[in-house]
């Protein structure tokens, strides 16, 4: 990469997704990384990928060569043409590295729009910075992408297949972190666990030493000082995250001032954590994409009558929940937010 030159790079949500990245963040310095799954959530990703270049560029004392690094993501027709004008608008390139068969339609139309079946997106992303930024001399990187690419297009009869299958699933079952509403932690995360595989490959036995060690390797990523289960390390971590942003998250409810999470989980630990850290507060509330939500307080609010009047929900005083019927989903945190906060207010104001 030259010096003036900064990528921007859309991933998948899989393993092999998270690979990609993997190998750009040992590639680049500083790649500013996103990753969405398929549907309306390209989409979006793409246009917060195009609002940040704009403000990059702004807020930029050197001019600099934007690239939109896309891997691991069929395109539509539609979405390729909407990004290569938003593209030439902004004075970015874009370069797209795939290997799903169902983007070959666009593949034709698009000269940036590189498809091949035969690898996965890991591997052709590997050769892709071999090629054009002399990437891995010396074969660091090799044997983990081959791993990757071993399961992602079903080698079974390649030997890293079996340690390519206990990554998947190291991948997939990795929901310790709210994705939407923490992305760059979330993917710190499962970079985290991928370079720990990295460093286990070429063990005796290696898909059953991973298997072994995945515990502790998540254990690793969210101890801070002191060891502790890994249920309470994970609600330390997640509940200091929400508390370095709790002005972002803000919810109010009567006057009452509360913490909106989304997808977060773990309710029990990570709301009374919540509420040991923000004494000022005086509920949290994590809602799901269907609409179910819980709340926590720490007898500063009756959250029964909170969850029965937003969600014809009860429970007890410090621990209830419920549902918002008609919650719109979002891939876009704020979009949750104001509407979870309109329903509030509409609710409040009806009463």
């Amino acid at each position: 990469m030259t010096e003036t030159q900064r990528i921007y790079h859309l991933s998948h949500i899989d393993l092999d997704g998270y690979g990609c990245q993997y190998l750009t963040t040992h590639a680049f310095d500083n790649p500013i990384c996103y990753n969405a799954n398929y549907g309306p959530e390209v989409t979006a990703r793409l246009e917060e990928i195009v609002a940040r270049i704009e403000k990059d560029k702004v807020a930029s004392q050197t001019p600099f060569e934007a690239l939109i690094l896309v891997t691991d993501l069929n395109l539509t027709t539609k979405e390729c043409n909407w990004l290569e004008k938003e593209a030439i608008r902004i004075g970015a390139k874009i370069q797209l590295l795939d290997h799903h068969a169902t983007g070959a339609n666009a593949a034709e139309r698009f000269a940036w729009y590189y498809l091949d079946t035969t690898r996965s997106a890991t591997k052709i992303t590997y050769d892709w910075l071999k090629e054009h930024y002399g990437f891995d001399p010396e074969g660091s990187f090799e044997a983990i992408v081959d791993a990757i690419n071993a399961v992602d297009i079903w080698l079974e009869n390649d030997p890293l297949f079996e340690y390519g299958k206990v990554m998947l699933g190291m991948i997939s079952g990795a929901k310790e972190i709210g994705r939407i509403l923490f992305p760059d932690q979330d993917r710190a995360f499962k970079l985290s666990m991928i370079d720990a595989a990295a460093k286990r490959l070429h063990m005796p036995e290696a898909p059953i030493v991973l298997d072994d060690d995945l515990h502790a390797i998540k254990k690793r990523f969210f101890r801070t000082e002191k060891n502790d289960t890994k249920d309470n390390l994970v609600a330390a971590y997640v509940a200091d995250m929400l508390t370095a942003q709790r002005d972002r998250l803000t919810i109010t409810y009567q006057g009452h001032k509360g913490i909106l999470g989304y997808n977060v989980g773990s309710a029990s630990l990570i709301g009374n954590a919540v509420m040991q850290r923000n004494p000022d507060y005086d509920f949290y509330m994590d809602i799901n994409n269907r609409g179910n939500f819980s709340l926590r307080s720490d007898n500063r609010l009756d959250v029964s009558e909170m969850a029965a009047r937003i969600g014809d929900g009860g429970g007890h005083p410090n621990a209830s929940g419920g549902k918002i019927e008609g919650f719109k989903d979002s891939f876009v945190y704020d979009d949750i937010k104001a509407f979870v906060q309109n329903h509030i207010d509409t609710i409040v104001s009806d009463n």
